[in-house]
């Protein structure tokens, strides 16, 4: 009987928990074990890990003075809290660069740090609802990883995102996506982000160019 009850109480744990988006749990029992067979990395601590995404829109060439525009601004902050749940940091100039009209200490940028299950889930709807509605979409740049194998890549505007009705929109932008990985390199990060389904373009297209 004591047996029974400790399986029930094991399951009903198990019920309680949330459910892992799903891209994580892809990461975790599909894409490990890949990484094991592939790079001979054995210990689970060792793996490369997602650490984050993050989200910047850079307005500073629309600057009106010392100020962002209030339709720009609105603009901005509702994409960006539509689209990732979280409510935007303003990022200021550190310092002056007069061939781009920035000033040290005034608002040029706007940006959201997605960690644990809002990333994942972010980084879903990125590669299979975003990606796919971007114009002309051939596929990403494999290219744009840094040596500690975090990846770089940019939107021109934020219409590819469902969320976003740009009928009610008076201002269009585009924005960087930074993908943070620690443990990583290069080879590491680009074989986490095609196993998990990332559209990078396909060899053949890369020839024919």
């Amino acid at each position: 009987m004591a047996k029974k009850d400790q399986y029930d109480q094991a399951t009903l744990d198990a019920a309680a928990q949330p459910n892992k988006p799903r891209l994580q749990a892809q990461f975790m029992d599909s894409v490990r074990p890949k990484i094991s067979e592939e790079f001979g990395i054995k210990n689970v601590m060792a793996m490369p890990k997602l650490e984050k995404i993050t989200l910047n829109v850079n307005v500073g060439r629309h600057l009106d003075g010392t100020k962002v525009p209030n339709n720009v601004r609105e603009a901005v902050l509702h994409t960006l809290t539509t689209i990732s749940g979280q409510k935007p940091v303003q990022i200021a100039a550190k310092k002056s660069v007069s061939n781009f009209k920035v000033r040290e200490g005034y608002i040029t940028a706007f940006k959201v740090t997605l960690r644990r299950d809002h990333m994942w889930h972010f980084m879903d709807r990125l590669i299979n609802i975003a990606t796919p509605r971007m114009k002309d979409f051939r596929g990403l740049n494999d290219k744009a990883f840094d040596r500690q194998g975090s990846y770089s890549m940019g939107l021109t505007e934020q219409g590819v995102f469902p969320e976003i009705n740009m009928a009610e929109q008076n201002f269009t932008h585009g924005m960087n996506i930074n993908f943070t990985f620690s443990n990583s390199d290069e080879k590491l990060s680009r074989f986490v982000l095609a196993e998990l389904g990332m559209p990078f373009k396909k060899p053949e297209e890369k020839k024919k160019k």
